[in-house]
């Protein structure tokens, strides 16, 4: 297998591409992605699910990406706020 790196990437820029983080229900997590997606990129749409039982929620954010720097950026940022528990 090939090692991954940004010359490699299988992502031809610009595209749209989405990005989801999850956390604690009741922590304001869609604000606050909205808020960290808005500084990285132009979103396209927001879409929000509570989990079954109503304690998690995920929020996944369709932006326009143009770099793979600007998808790096937005991931470090949102993987450092302590609401957000994942991102894939």
């Amino acid at each position: 297998m090939s090692e991954f790196n940004a010359d490699n990437t299988p992502l031809e820029f610009p595209c749209q591409i989405g990005v989801k983080a999850m956390g604690h229900a009741g922590a304001d997590l869609a604000t606050r992605v909205e808020r960290i997606a808005a500084d990285h990129a132009t979103i396209l749409e927001v879409r929000t699910t509570g989990s079954r039982t109503g304690r998690y929620v995920s929020v996944t954010v369709t932006i326009e990406a143009h770099s793979r720097d600007q998808l790096e950026g937005l991931y470090r940022e949102l993987n450092a706020d302590d609401a957000i528990m994942v991102t894939l």
